[in-house]
């Protein structure tokens, strides 16, 4: 081979070693404001987006604190992809002060997905400020069911290939790849709550409704005296007398939450607090979707034996 001939080589190694690979440049740059959206929407972006979350797995996704490191991200993205219901409504402000025109509600780049869910827990009187931190339009918590996953997949293929309509037979495909999984995981995931059916627990914030009734759980009581508010020490007392009575053996505690007072009241009532991922990073062993889920049915299972 002559010197000459080298360059024409190196052109069609380059082909050959990137042909399957998306450039750079056009890939999707998406925002999303938890990490559970974070791990769904790279499940069916595959190579095509590159996604960062807002918030983290180990907060209280309500209170998610804007700072300038959301706007410089929210200022290059092409997609923000929230969890609405008013669970991630800060995100309003954050993208306001990104000045990007793509991402702003009603805009393409905008990509609630929560259309076409069923909500649970939506109040049916009128919400005050009085009642805590109760959603007018739901529940929020809803990504944590893996249930509702093959809807939450479908409408982020839907947001991300209304920007990239070139890129929806892939996007689909992966997304079909994601559910051949999710159903193998399903089936193993039922197996083991079976033996639970209609176990009664108590949480410490009303957060697991849609993971507990997936998996034919009962939330029995909140640790909270209502959402979002610290529990009085007679609300603590009638806790604890419930979970005597009732021989409930679990109270399911976020990792935001005062676990010190957990397990106190847990102690006091002869049964166990554990720490369950209320979202994908919220402890070491959920890096991910299905290991999210993952962790929190092993981990209640053995709770509950």
């Amino acid at each position: 081979m002559t010197l000459r001939n080298l360059p024409l080589l190196f052109v069609l190694l380059g082909a050959l070693i990137g042909g399957n690979r998306v450039d750079a440049a056009d890939k999707l740059r998406v925002v999303a404001t938890i990490p559970d959206l974070k791990s769904l929407t790279e499940a069916v972006g595959g190579d095509l987006v590159d996604v960062e979350s807002l918030a983290r797995g180990t907060q209280n996704a309500h209170e998610a604190e804007i700072r300038p490191t959301m706007m410089l991200k929210l200022r290059r993205a092409d997609a923000v992809i929230e969890n609405g219901l008013e669970l991630d409504s800060w995100v309003d402000v954050a993208v306001n002060g990104a000045n990007n025109p793509n991402i702003v509600r009603g805009a393409r780049g905008r990509i609630d997905i929560s259309r076409g869910l069923p909500i649970l827990d939506v109040p049916t009187i009128r919400v005050d400020r009085s009642m805590g931190d109760v959603h007018p339009l739901g529940n929020p918590h809803y990504s944590m069911d893996p249930g509702l996953a093959p809807i939450i997949t479908q409408n982020i293929v839907d947001g991300l290939a209304a920007l990239a309509p070139q890129h929806r037979a892939a996007l689909e495909r992966n997304r079909q790849t994601f559910l051949g999984r999710l159903e193998e995981e399903m089936t193993r995931w039922k197996k083991t709550m079976e033996p639970f059916q209609g176990t009664r627990v108590v949480v410490y914030h009303p957060q697991w409704i849609y993971f507990l009734t997936r998996f034919g759980l009962t939330q029995a009581a909140t640790l909270e005296d209502r959402p979002g508010i610290p529990a009085s020490p007679g609300h603590l007392v009638r806790v604890i007398e419930q979970m005597k009575a009732e021989r409930i053996k679990v109270i399911i505690v976020e990792p935001w939450n005062d676990r010190k007072l957990a397990a106190r009241v847990a102690e006091e009532a002869g049964a166990k607090a554990v720490v369950l991922a209320s979202m994908v990073g919220g402890v070491k062993a959920a890096d991910n979707y299905f290991s999210a889920i993952d962790y929190n049915i092993k981990t209640l299972s053995e709770a509950l034996k």
